[in-house]
């Protein structure tokens, strides 16, 4: 648990101590936790505020992992002395275990606030690296000042470091984060949590050979870990590497649950040209997201490879209405329209894309053709140019369609 196994009086207790106390506590130094429970349970029962034998009561419970009834005895203990600094680190302590984080963070932030006594620093600095943990994926800003807080009270060590760097990525400080998991790796080299951090560095880097021989050499040591291998699959992967598909079907076989590796088996399955098998997974993950735009947006994608334009069509029209934001959502929305034949809706769609990114030669195609179809021909005629000009020779059937459609319509 972090601390010394007796517990030691809270510091706004009176310093007197009964016989029974002082006999239960013998026990815990033996760790014999029915003996020491057989002498608080009568005590209690005639001194139900007596917060140090509350604490106590509350850490045999905990060594006996009957955890919510460890939980009931610090709340009272803390309630019996509120300034009780190991009952609040224990109960907060507990309650992380327990995954109610939100209870957690109050318990161990009023613990900091509190002088730690004869628990000392040490139990001080733990308390302030739980707080970094539970703060960590939500505000890692939060989450590095009370890392550092920990470490004005006692040394760093390797997960310290590993933390930091792990803060470092979510706050986007590559540097940083490279120095710390290099630094972990410099005493562990086989230490899984930082060869995973760098390799994340490095693939975000785009440094993908050297992740991959990282993340070879780390599979050596650890074979069977699921993220170090999901890593290699997709640095191998992002280099075009044929053994990045075998690598997530088999990742996707022993986790088939795993919405992460799913979407990436998805997403490569589609990059191989296999529409229909990575539609399936689509599919199935949408089953239970059926909200996810980024979801709709890859099924719109993979309907509109098979050419199922109005399927593809209600996947990006409800993707948009999901996130009108997304220019992915809108361009799939635009190309669809064209396909059934709803200009109106290609150039409403183009028209809220361009908010958000450039224009490409398909996009001026789909622009021009969406006018020629509204009969709108100075419109139309001025976007075929546009894409003329943008396509330069590299989509020579849109071009010769483009410059024919420009004789007729010049005419005009």
């Amino acid at each position: 648990m972090g601390q010394s196994a007796q517990p030691q009086a809270p510091v706004a207790e009176a310093q007197e101590l009964s016989a029974e106390v002082a006999a239960a506590e013998a026990s815990i130094v033996s760790s014999d936790w029915k003996a020491a429970e057989a002498k608080l349970s009568p005590w209690l029962a005639a001194h139900p505020a007596d917060a140090r034998a509350l604490f106590d009561a509350g850490y045999v419970a905990d060594q006996q992992n009957r955890l919510e009834d460890a939980a009931k005895l610090y709340r009272r203990a803390v309630e019996a002395n509120p300034r009780s600094f190991e009952a609040h680190v224990e109960l907060g302590l507990l309650l992380a275990r327990l995954a109610k984080l939100d209870e957690a963070r109050r318990e161990l932030a009023a613990a900091v606030q509190l002088d730690p006594g004869e628990a000392g620093a040490a139990a001080k600095s733990q308390a302030w690296r739980a707080l970094a943990k539970i703060d960590h994926p939500s505000d890692p800003a939060k989450a590095s000042e009370e890392l550092l807080e920990a470490l004005k009270l006692s040394p760093e060590t390797p997960a310290d470091t590993l933390l930091a760097g792990e803060l470092a990525v979510q706050t986007g400080q590559l540097d940083d984060a490279e120095t710390a998991f290099r630094r972990v790796l410099a005493k562990d080299a086989n230490s899984a949590e930082a060869n995973a951090g760098l390799a994340y560095v490095l693939i975000k880097r785009k440094q993908y050979p050297e992740a991959e021989t990282l993340l070879r050499a780390a599979l050596q040591t650890s074979p069977d870990d699921t993220a170090l291998t999901a890593q290699l699959a997709t640095v191998l992967a992002a280099q075009d590497k044929a053994e990045a598909l075998p690598l997530f079907q088999k990742l996707h076989q022993e986790n088939p649950k795993s919405e992460a590796i799913t979407r990436m088996l998805a997403a490569v399955l589609d990059d191989a040209g296999d529409e229909v098998g990575a539609d399936k997974l689509y599919v199935a993950l949408l089953a239970t997201s059926p909200n996810d735009p980024a979801m709709l947006v890859a099924h719109g994608q993979c309907l509109t490879h098979q050419l199922k334009f109005a399927e593809a069509f209600a996947a990006f029209d409800k993707a948009t209405r999901l996130d009108p934001k997304n220019p992915d959502a809108w361009s799939g929305l635009a190309f669809a329209a064209s396909r059934t034949n709803q200009p109106e809706i290609t150039i409403h769609a183009l028209t809220v894309r361009s908010q958000y990114r450039p224009e490409l030669p398909s996009t001026y195609f789909l622009w021009a053709t969406a006018y020629d179809k509204l009969h709108q021909n100075a419109q139309a005629a001025a976007y075929y140019h546009h894409f003329l000009e943008a396509a330069a020779g590299k989509y020579p059937d849109e071009e010769w369609q483009a410059k024919q459609r420009l004789l007729l319509l010049e005419k005009k």
